[in-house]
């Protein structure tokens, strides 16, 4: 063979093979992205279980406390209607991102209806040792069911306790919007210089006042954390987050703005922004951004 025919083919031959070795690398780290958003929404759906799971006992710590017929009629009603969402819950997988959203949003409505009830028992204050020996029962109940939920951490097993659990923080009115280099909204992601995130931490009389760390954290379309803001500690692992804020929280509505200044890139398509605060996922909504 010539070696004007050979020194093509063999070009054409360390083409292939590179074009072979990238093709199986980016197939990797796809498969990768994959797995971490799969291990991060079944996290996210294991917690859920977990409060539903939390508010049904409640229900029935709440009803030895108290000795009107009444409320205690009103208590069951929304005992049942928890554990009808938990056992619907059970059986959504966690890639069912509607049904995720339909069922947290029902969750943070059980939560509400729980914070009034413990606000009309605790002004009733009709304990009686009796009473207090069946909270007992049932608060060792609880605690034992929270031990044994695996890979939840000692700060998600406080919230066994009925003021922990009537004092998480929501986020909601999630915006988030590209800014160009003025300062104003930028209708193309090339000009795009930052990223404004905006939303509302709900007004909660039963949360403790002070200095709260809120961290926000960016997905692109691939999965991957626009980087910017270091890591924080959520169920026994570290998460890379894209910015953080430090708020003075009151108990009252208080608006956050977070911003991200590029440091990468951004590609066309869906971008989901998870909200952070106490180790709790307090808020989440996807975004689209076309090109």
């Amino acid at each position: 063979m010539s070696k004007k025919i050979l020194i093509p083919l063999i070009v054409i031959i360390l083409a292939l093979v590179g074009t072979a070795v990238w093709l199986f690398t980016s197939l990797q780290e796809q498969k990768q992205v994959v797995q971490d958003m799969e291990e991060l929404a079944e996290l996210d759906k294991q917690e859920m279980e977990n409060e539903y799971e939390r508010f049904t006992l409640q229900y029935s710590e709440m009803k030895t406390q108290i000795n009107n017929d009444s409320i205690i009629a009103q208590l069951t009603q929304e005992q049942m209607k928890t554990q009808k969402l938990l056992e619907e819950l059970k059986q959504v997988k966690a890639s069912d991102a509607r049904e995720i959203a339909r069922l947290k949003k029902e969750l943070a409505t059980v939560r509400e209806v729980l914070r009034d009830y413990v606000m009309q028992i605790d002004s009733l204050n009709r304990l009686n040792e009796n009473l207090r020996a069946e909270n007992t029962r049932v608060s060792a109940e609880l605690s034992e069911r929270n031990a044994q939920v695996a890979g939840l951490s000692s700060e998600k097993a406080s919230l066994s306790e009925k003021v922990a659990i009537a004092a998480q923080l929501d986020a909601t009115g999630i915006q988030m919007q590209m800014i160009d280099k003025r300062g104003k909204t930028a209708k193309k992601l090339k000009d795009c210089k930052q990223l404004c995130v905006n939303f509302r931490i709900t007004k909660n009389v039963t949360a403790a006042n002070g200095n709260r760390t809120v961290y926000v954290r960016i997905q692109n379309p691939g999965g991957n954390t626009l980087s910017g803001g270091g890591t924080f500690a959520y169920e026994n692992r570290q998460l890379e987050c894209s910015a953080k804020k430090v708020i003075e929280y009151t108990g009252e509505e208080t608006p956050v703005t977070v911003y991200w200044n590029m440091t990468q890139m951004l590609e066309a398509g869906d971008y989901r922004v998870s909200i952070f605060v106490d180790g709790n996922m307090i808020g989440s909504k996807t975004f689209a951004f076309n090109k």
